[in-house]
């Protein structure tokens, strides 16, 4: 794991007031980079100052065009190139560039409300926390409806879990989207994991609440998430999501929780079933043993055929009765992607 040292940090005793630190990462992000780095512009700063720390992962669209354009008329917008292009090495390469006592660590996919900062640097220093951050609302990614069913399955907790960080409401939790950190607390726990491509946060989590601190998500404050926009886009992010959590797990056991390894569950008495079903077939056995795989379809689709139709009457939209097909399609490939990194024995790349 890369460690890094504390830069020259600019104290609230050395300066007016306070500063805040907004690291994004972003890689070929020109059509959401805009739209998020305004957002940041127009937070309220009254008490407080901030800098917003770009790193680029080498995009190959007009990312870096737009953030320098954007740098030339706000010198609180900065530009720094991550040559790795790996996301962890770029909240490291941030947060070593970052002059604030206070770290924001942010997305380029999100919208934050204008009280995003202030009211997580509130509720962080109310609930005497290591790391808050505001509600996540998922939006859909496009105008079609397949970015519709995607944002849809991504935000229901029978799609991601109900301690999901897109789900849960305010609380203590074990991760939090988006948060704002004393820098020193990072510091301290060693920032983020560069082995990890995916999970760094769950990995830095663990980390903070292994050294006693806690992390808190408010509903005070928001910031709307722009998922992808089409299933297969949905089909790659869960497998490499499900591919990762087994190599988190190598590295740090206790990062995982059990809900991260229960589509991998699913989708082996899945296999099971179906193995089951193709041996009653060709061994003209008892169809006692079809009983595993048609109670699983039963259970599984009645659940998600009724969450399917309580969306559809809350939207108000037919489309949504297709949901069964996203929900199947995010569990299985989620899944999948467990299965092939058990059964590659897979590795980071990095070790």
């Amino acid at each position: 794991m890369n460690m890094i040292y504390e830069p020259q940090t600019v104290k609230a005793s050395e300066r007016n007031q306070p500063l805040v630190s907004a690291i994004m990462a972003v890689r070929n992000e020109e059509r959401h980079i805009e739209t998020a780095i305004r957002s940041l512009q127009q937070q309220e700063t009254s008490g407080w100052e901030i800098e917003i720390i770009v790193v680029d992962g080498n995009s190959s669209d007009g990312t870096e065009e737009i953030v320098k354009q954007i740098a030339s008329s706000d010198s609180r917008v900065k530009l720094a190139i991550n040559k790795q292009s790996k996301t962890p090495y770029a909240f490291n390469l941030g947060i070593q560039r970052a002059r604030g006592e206070y770290i924001c660590i942010l997305g380029a996919h999100t919208v934050y409300a204008q009280d995003y900062i202030v009211t997580c640097l509130e509720e962080l220093k109310l609930h005497g926390a290591a790391g808050c951050s505001g509600r996540l609302i998922t939006r859909p990614g496009g105008d079609g409806l397949q970015a519709r069913l995607v944002a849809w399955t991504l935000a229901h907790p029978f799609g991601t879990s109900a301690r999901s960080m897109r789900t849960r409401g305010a609380g203590f939790a074990d991760t939090i989207p988006y948060p704002i950190f004393l820098k020193s607390t990072l510091l301290e726990v060693g920032v983020y994991n560069t082995q990890l491509h995916r999970n760094q946060d769950n990995d830095l989590s663990q980390r903070l609440r292994a050294r006693g601190h806690k992390l808190y998500i408010t509903d005070k404050t928001s910031c709307e998430y722009f998922v992808s926009p089409d299933l297969a886009s949905l089909a790659s992010y869960a497998f490499k999501n499900g591919f990762w959590n087994i190599i988190s797990f190598k590295m740090n056991p206790a990062s995982m929780s059990l809900r991260h390894f229960v589509p991998g569950a699913f989708v082996v008495v899945l296999l099971l079933s179906l193995l089951m079903l193709f041996y009653s077939i060709m061994a003209h056995t008892q169809s006692w043993v079809l009983a595993p795989i048609l109670l699983l379809g039963a259970i599984y689709g009645v659940i998600s055929i009724g969450v399917s139709c309580h969306i559809a009457f809350r939207e108000r939209s037919i489309g949504a009765l297709l949901m069964p097909i996203t929900f199947l399609l995010l569990h299985v490939f989620y899944g999948a992607g467990t299965l092939s990194a058990v059964m590659s024995n897979a590795h980071s790349p990095s070790t």
